[in-house]
This record gives structure tokens, C-alpha cells and sequence, in this order.
């Protein structure tokens, strides 16, 4: 039964195989996490809540960058106009 040796060698293979790419990903997933983190810092969105952060982020992915970068910079306030100084 060469066949079901080979099967279950290619089985166990795979199992290792699934393993070390599960612990690729979690090793990249916190190197994002790191990297995130430090583009974020100094922007302002540090003061915002653990809650705040996650779900401000869900909807930003939701909404894809264009539309985000969109819709804040109609929301921008205008800039303050300096007062006009009366020349009378």
C-alpha cells in the first residue's frame, strides 16, 4: 500500500506546511500592527479611545481611501479669513 503512505506523509506535510504558515502570518500580522502604529503616531488619532480607533478604522475600510479622502476633505473646515481692517 505505497499509495496511503504517500498520502499520509503528504497529509502530515501538510500539516507542517499550514503550521509554519500560520506562524508567518501572525509574525507579519504584528510587524503591520508595529508599522501601523508608528504612521499613525503624531497624527492626532492617538487621543482617540481603543474603541474609537477600531471603529473609526472599520469604517475608513469600508469606505475605501478615495471616498474617504473625499468626504473629509468636504467636511475640512474653511480656513479663518484674517478680519478686514477698515481704512476710515
Amino acid at each position: 500500500m505505497p499509495s496511503q503512505r504517500s498520502a499520509i506523509a503528504a497529509l502530515k506535510k501538510l500539516e507542517a506546511d499550514r503550521e509554519a504558515l500560520d506562524q508567518r502570518q501572525r509574525e507579519l500580522e504584528e510587524k503591520a500592527a508595529i508599522e501601523l502604529g508608528q504612521m499613525l503616531l503624531g497624527t492626532g488619532i492617538e487621543t482617540f479611545s481603543k474603541k474609537g480607533i477600531r471603529k473609526t478604522g472599520e469604517l475608513l475600510g469600508k469606505l475605501g481611501e478615495e471616498e474617504c479622502l473625499r468626504r473629509l476633505e468636504a467636511a475640512r473646515p474653511a480656513p479663518a479669513r484674517e478680519p478686514q481692517v477698515s481704512s476710515g
